[in-house]
Parts: C-alpha cells; structure tokens; sequence
C-alpha cells in the first residue's frame, strides 16, 4: 500500500554543517515527485532522509519531522532498519551484488532480514519482482547466471526488482538512469509510471525533459553560493512548474539559464 510523506521543518546536518534547510513538503501516495536543481543543492542529500539512509554517514543528522502516514520516522523507538524495508531505494549506478546469481540478487533483501521463505514462496517472490521490474521474460531461463551479466539497463531493472521484493510502499531513486543509454532510460522510465500504482515514488533527476515526462509534481532546489544550504524553492503539479512558475529561478533552470 502506497505511504503519504510529509516533511516538516526538516533540517539536514553534515557534523556543524548545514546541508539542507527548512524543507517541508508533502509526497503524495501513488504518484511520482521528481526533485530537480542544480549540482550540490542537497536532492539526493534530502531524499536519502527520507529513509534513514543519511545517517549511516558519521556525524550526519537531522531536526524536523519525516512522516510516513502521520509516524514520524526519526521518532523515538523507530528502528532504522524497519523504515528502510518500507522506504525502498535504488542508486544512480545499478549495483548488482557481483558474487550473487539473478535470482540470489532479488531475495537478497529478504535472506538479510533473516526471514525464512520456503522454495516455492521463494519463486513466488523471484517471479512476482522480475514481472514488476519488467525483467521477467528477460532473464526467467537464466536464474542463476550472475547478476552481473546483465546489461546496464537490465541491471537497473533487477536493482529496482531487489528493491521490490521487499514490499516497501515508498521507492525512491537517485538519478536511476544516469549511467543509461537511452533505450535503456525508456525502459526504465516506461516501468517507473507503471510503479506508482502501487508505490509512492520519488525521483532525483538532471535530466528535465525525464521530470516533464515521468513526474506528477516537481520540486525545485537551488542553493544561493559555495558554502550555502540548499533550499526547496517551490513545488507544484510539473505541468506548472513547467510552464508557469512562480519562482524567476525555477524558470531560468528549467529554460537551461544555469545548473
């Protein structure tokens, strides 16, 4: 079931160093947000709070609210670990495990949560998340070749269906096809909208026509200079913030003025 977030006040911290400042933001469930600005503005920095992840970097915090259908992830008692099964996500260069065969790759994620599944559960999970990657017809006479004998883009597609496997209700990617060619990007772009409607997506791009085309809002993040927070500078449907938007800034990046 696809999860709302909503941040609030949400304050990211590098040691002393503020990365990101004053973010609050609704992400509505079933539906894709892309995040775009320019190089060092804290996207990827941001939606890596989203599930936790920023912290595993020593000294990384944050202050403000993350919360997942009204529960605040940073709560106390919250286990990290729980919100990252729930908050899947998939990294800009598709990350196979080497040593694993394709279908050791896609019950990863479940063998480290030591839940026990039995065979047939097994290649009930395996067939379920290769259909949902769109991978299935691919790859379901090869099982266990290495995952890293796929292509680039087969290999996003079996990162994205690792990611699944484990039921999470939000997926969040960062720049998922910036190391695809372009057929490749279609695939993955095609599956994304075929995923939001079942999961609450979240996208970090440089690429603007991939935000128009995939995305149902946009957000927008500029920092002001070397040294500065980034900042969210609006949000909004993305057939507005790409043609009518409120900001000067958000029109001169889209119109490829800077970043």
């Amino acid at each position: 079931m696809a999860k709302r977030i909503d941040v609030k006040d949400l304050n990211i911290y590098y040691g002393d160093f503020l990365a990101v400042a004053d973010v609050s933001v609704d992400i509505e469930p079933s539906s894709v947000t892309a995040f775009i600005g320019p190089s060092g503005c804290g996207k990827s920095t941001f939606l890596r709070t989203l599930n936790r992840m920023h912290e595993v970097v020593p000294g990384a915090r944050v202050d403000g609210t993350v919360a997942m259908d009204g529960v605040d992830l940073y709560g106390e008692g919250v286990d990290p670990v729980a919100v990252r099964r729930s908050v899947g996500m998939v990294f800009q260069r598709p990350n196979p495990f080497p040593t694993m065969s394709i279908a050791e790759n896609v019950l990863a994620g479940i063998r480290l949560n030591n839940r026990r599944i039995s065979k047939g559960d097994a290649q009930d999970v395996l067939e379920r998340s290769l259909r949902g990657a769109n991978l299935w017809n691919e790859v379901k006479d090869r099982l266990d070749r290495p995952g890293s004998s796929l292509s680039g883009g087969q290999q996003q597609r079996l990162c994205i269906a690792r990611a699944i496997a484990v039921k999470p209700q939000v997926l969040l990617m960062d720049e998922p096809c910036s190391a695809l060619d372009p057929i490749s990007t279609l695939a993955i772009e095609d599956l994304i909208s075929e995923l939001k409607a079942d999961y609450t997506i979240v996208i970090v791009t440089h690429n603007m026509q991939q935000a128009a085309r995939v995305s149902d809002r946009t957000a927008f993040f500029n920092i002001a200079g070397t040294g500065m927070p980034g900042r969210l500078i609006e949000v909004d449907s993305t057939a507005t913030m790409f043609s009518t938007p409120r900001e000067k800034s958000t029109e001169d990046y889209i119109s490829g003025r800077f970043g």
